[in-house]
């Protein structure tokens, strides 16, 4: 085995580690892969535990998702992840990436479940480093259902939310796609706890523009983005028609999803302090 191989086997692991010791995976959820090159994909297999992997498990595949070279031991009875058709359409579709990482973080999960999209314009870092985070349509698990629900959006976005299944991120690396999912967690994270404070705080569309010359400038702008920060947060203009600033949990209003989920998150609260 070449030292890049193993140094990339040995990021996997690391990956699944971090996945399950995150709470962004159980049991046998989630998969990994990465681009070897050569047409070559290395991907964690079905059935196992993702923080309990060893480097030798890890399984070599080609762009048609066919198991390449001997069978040891420890890949004998392994099979490729049954998430592969989403793993390699994410591939085919960007040349550019050179991992995948699907997880199935809780929060981000709840909302999507919800009907919360995760665009709400609050977080600098996730405006930056991700863009917009679209919602697939549902789509049946470890089916080439996924496949289809990712084509059009994976082309110009580096993390998406599976409707009521997990996320899905891409990267230069497995590291990275990490990173990109731990960033749309946390964005899930910080707003669903806005919603329990009674605050809907966006950024206002002067500061959302200086993000996105920033994003720009550190060649992560894709195609749409524009378009779609325009619709979401008001950037293409100023004036009456851009989200709210701020609302103090004493006098909020809120209107379509955000009121769904201000509604969502009072009943849990309520009945977790024991009111209603």
């Amino acid at each position: 085995m070449k030292q890049d191989e193993y140094r990339l086997r040995q990021e996997i692991v690391q990956i699944g580690q971090l996945l399950y010791q995150k709470g962004l995976i159980s049991a046998s959820e989630g998969n990994i892969s990465a681009r070897l090159g050569s047409g070559r994909i290395l991907i964690t297999p079905s059935g196992l535990h993702k923080g309990m992997l060893h480097e030798e498990q890890i399984l070599l595949i080609d762009e048609t998702g066919q198991v390449l070279g001997p069978r040891t031991g420890a890949t004998r009875t392994l099979k490729p992840t049954s998430e592969l058709p989403m793993h390699l359409e994410a591939y085919r579709q960007r040349p550019d990436i050179g991992a995948v990482v699907h997880a199935h973080p809780p929060i981000s999960i709840a909302l999507s479940i919800a009907g919360i999209p995760l665009g709400d314009c609050l977080i600098p870092e996730a405006i930056v480093l991700l863009g917009m985070i679209p919602t697939t349509q549902y789509a049946m698990p470890s089916s080439d259902e996924n496949m289809f629900a990712i084509r059009h959006l994976i082309r110009h976005h580096d993390a998406l939310m599976l409707q009521r299944h997990g996320s899905l991120t891409v990267g230069d690396s497995p590291m990275q796609a990490f990173m990109r999912l731990e960033t749309v967690e946390q964005t899930a994270r910080i707003g669903f706890m806005l919603a329990q404070l009674g605050v809907q705080n966006p950024l206002p569309p002067e500061e959302i523009r200086k993000l996105l010359q920033m994003r720009e400038a550190m060649g992560l702008m894709k195609p749409g983005d524009a378009a779609a920060f325009c619709d979401q947060c008001g950037v293409c203009h100023d004036g009456p028609g851009h989200p709210p600033l701020l609302h103090s949990s004493g006098n909020a209003t809120y209107t379509g999803d955000a009121a769904a989920l201000h509604q969502l998150v009072t009943q849990v609260v309520n009945k977790t302090i024991g009111y209603g």
